[in-house]
């Protein structure tokens, strides 16, 4: 279920973290090739991706119970 990004935070091992408008929270990692994400690794790649979609895994686990 898509859900917009309203922040992001460092975890514990300084990986970012998208929060979700949901509440939930999701690791974005750039980690290529598997997953190209190189605007997480800038303060204003991240300001960019503010209100653009994730889709949150958590939310559809909970639609479908």
């Amino acid at each position: 279920m898509d859900k917009k990004i309203s922040g992001f935070f460092q975890d514990e091992e300084s990986f970012w973290v998208a929060q979700l408008e949901c509440g939930h929270k999701q690791h974005v990692r750039h980690n290529p090739p598997l997953i190209s994400r190189p605007w997480v690794n800038s303060e204003a790649g991240r300001q960019e991706h503010l209100g653009t979609y994730l889709n949150c895994k958590i939310c559809e686990e909970e639609l479908g119970s």
